[in-house]
């Protein structure tokens, strides 16, 4: 085992202070990365302040992770000490569900191992990203290209593939008309990478104050939902609706903006119940849906059509001691648009 930096909050809604945890000794499929970056996503705050319910504590946040190889397991064959590489929202699963077998690990059946916040198949309480190193089984571990930089490439890790995956499962590309709901770490790059599909983007936000950075990140078209017009104007004209805020929204009017046969898909997970008339959905045969991640193979092939494409998140780069500032700043939406720790000031 080794000992090494970390970030992590003590208690529930507890500013994260520095400490230092332990990592596992390197096992036979095992890789140990330097950590170099990790993006701040809302799910961790989320996470910190319990709102999804009960969590364990100390908690050391951090599913958005870049790295460099400095260490490999005397059996391991994906990874190369030297390699850039990602850790995502996951370090394992069962490996023999269904699921698992069908390279959707994010939706085992018994279960997967969270990078932090969960207990691993030794026992242990996994600590996640705001740290010096991590272990990793090299099949949970992705390469990173090298066209893309490692601090621009951390995000991807959740926000990119949270939105790869259902822009491809329900099949955005030429001749798609697509909205994304919010602006925000999420959102900017659903914008990116539905625009790199071919599909006609508009973003959905509370306001126009981002609408020329919306445009800029590939949208064809920009409305405000504080507007009643644009859910009049917009009605029927959507072929997916992808919402990334955490918010609970007004779902039956997001519904109408749906063509027949259309699907509103859920990333963003509000903490509080929301509410739908089901005529929206009947009336249209539309499709409310969720989308959690993406599976490792999945979130492989999103890194590689990230690098082709030159789809880097867009961020704010910060020293650890700036964390506690970067949650309050991302609570209130001032983030353009993703902020990364530069894990070497841990």
């Amino acid at each position: 085992m080794s000992t090494v930096a970390a970030y992590a909050a003590a208690a529930p809604k507890a500013p994260l202070e520095r400490t230092t945890i332990e990592r596992r000794a390197v096992g036979a499929h095992d890789v140990l990365i330097d950590i170099k970056f990790a993006g701040i996503c809302h799910s961790d705050i989320h996470q910190v302040n319990e709102g999804w319910g009960e969590a364990i504590f100390p908690m050391v946040p951090g599913h958005e992770i870049a790295g460099v190889v400095v260490e490999v397991g005397s059996e391991v064959t994906r990874h190369a000490v030297g390699d850039h590489v990602g850790v995502g929202c996951m370090v394992d699963s069962c490996r023999e569900c269904d699921f698992c077998r069908r390279g959707l690990e994010q939706y085992c059946a018994n279960g997967n191992t969270m990078t932090y916040n969960g207990v691993d198949r030794r026992g242990d309480v996994t600590y996640g990203g705001y740290s010096q190193q991590i272990v990793v089984d090299e099949n949970y571990v992705v390469r990173i290209p090298d066209s893309l930089p490692l601090d621009v490439a951390a995000p991807l890790l959740c926000a990119g593939i949270t939105l790869y995956s259902p822009l491809k499962h329900w099949g955005v590309g030429p001749g798609k008309k697509v909205a994304i709901v919010g602006l925000g770490g999420l959102g900017h790059m659903g914008v990116k990478i539905a625009a790199a599909l071919g599909a006609d983007v508009t973003v959905l936000s509370q306001s126009l104050r981002k609408k020329e950075d919306g445009l800029k990140l590939g949208a064809q078209d920009y409305r405000a939902t504080s507007d009643p017009a644009t859910f009049t104007e917009l009605a029927g004209k959507f072929d997916v609706i992808v919402s990334t805020v955490s918010a609970p929204l007004d779902f039956t009017s997001y519904v109408s903006l749906l063509k027949t046969d259309g699907a509103l898909v859920n990333v963003g997970a509000p903490e509080e119940p929301v509410s739908v008339n089901l005529f929206a959905l009947i009336g249209g045969r539309r499709t409310l849906a969720g989308s959690m991640i993406g599976g490792i193979a999945e979130t492989q092939e999103m890194l590689d059509f990230c690098a082709e494409h030159d789809l880097g998140a867009e961020i704010e780069l910060i020293s650890a001691d700036q964390i506690n500032t970067a949650y309050e700043r991302v609570q209130s939406s001032d983030v353009r648009y993703r902020f990364v720790i530069d894990t070497a000031t841990i």
